[in-house]
């Protein structure tokens, strides 16, 4: 994807297609490896390529039991059965080549709240809002 261009209308309907095809999959497929097994994984974001041959993924494990750097490599280790499930799945002239990358946007969301339940940042806001 070009740094500078926002995606097309095609990719955004591709990656949304991906995605919700690899929930599905990863939701009732038994996985070989043993690092997800019992691992419920959430996929937020499938950014495709403009020719549509490659995807980035983006994942997290559900919980906080699990290390997230341990279930990214379980995830690309199991990249070419995803792909092949997904190929299966959908109706594209060619399944895109995944590649799996850690979902910080829960992390990010948990900090803000965080932040903002800070008594001196909640104490900052109540006096712009009088």
């Amino acid at each position: 994807m070009s740094k500078n261009r926002p995606p097309s209308q095609r990719q955004l309907k591709a990656g949304e297609l991906i995605r919700r095809a690899l929930a599905e999959i990863l939701s009732r497929e038994p996985l070989r490896d043993p690092d997800l097994r019992g691992v419920s994984i959430t996929i937020s974001e499938v950014r495709a390529s403009p020719d549509l041959k490659h995807a980035i993924v983006y994942a997290a494990p559900l919980g906080t039991d699990h290390d997230h750097d341990v279930i990214m490599e379980a995830l690309q280790r199991s990249q070419s059965f995803l792909r092949g499930r997904l190929g299966k799945e959908m109706q594209m002239k060619s399944t895109p080549r995944l590649r799996f990358m850690k979902d910080e946007s829960f992390k990010t969301a948990e900090d803000m709240t965080r932040l903002l339940q800070d008594p001196h940042i909640a104490q900052d806001l109540k006096k712009e809002s009088e």
